[in-house]
């Protein structure tokens, strides 16, 4: 889990472990490997009409991106649990809202990163137009937030507590 109050982002200790384990392949062995398929590919000649070599030169692109993110994200973070007020709408809490106020109109989700999407859950990120229109709403407030066709659009926050997992 994850939560991002202004530059700091806290994980938890698994979350952290698996980010500086992904830091830590991608930095090494993977560089490693991504160096070896350049060279073998450049070997082949003609660098124009060479598909192996430009895609593993844009494998190599997206893998220095993941390295900078993961970095970034990694200085900033804070291992534990941030402090969750329940009721109070922020990332890492479970959220349900219900539409223009139609409590029969609702949708429960995470409010979080999308490196902590999970199956079990819906995950809106705290940048979505809807996650900054409810992030730090109170319970029985209303949130308003734009829809991709430019239009307003209103929600009520229900319920807002601490995801367990």
């Amino acid at each position: 889990m994850t939560q991002t109050s202004e530059n700091v982002t806290w994980l938890t200790q698994e979350a952290y472990n698996q980010l500086k384990a992904e830091l830590e392949y991608l930095s090494g062995p993977a560089r490693t490997e991504i160096a070896a398929k350049i060279a073998a590919a450049r070997e082949e000649g003609d660098l124009r009409e060479n598909g192996g070599y430009h895609a593993a030169k844009e494998e190599q692109g997206k893998q220095e991106l993941r390295v900078r993110q993961l970095t970034q994200l990694l200085e900033n973070a804070k291992v534990g649990e941030a402090p969750a007020a329940e009721g109070v709408v922020a990332p890492g809490m479970v959220v349900t809202i219900a539409f223009d106020g139609d409590e029969d109109d609702t949708l429960t989700f995470l409010l979080a990163s999308r490196e902590y999407a999970s199956g079990d859950i819906e995950t809106y990120s705290p940048q979505s137009p809807l996650g900054m229109g409810v992030n730090g709403k109170k319970v029985g407030e209303d949130a308003e937030y734009e829809l991709p066709n430019g239009k307003k659009a209103m929600v009520r926050i229900l319920q807002a507590e601490p995801y367990q997992g």
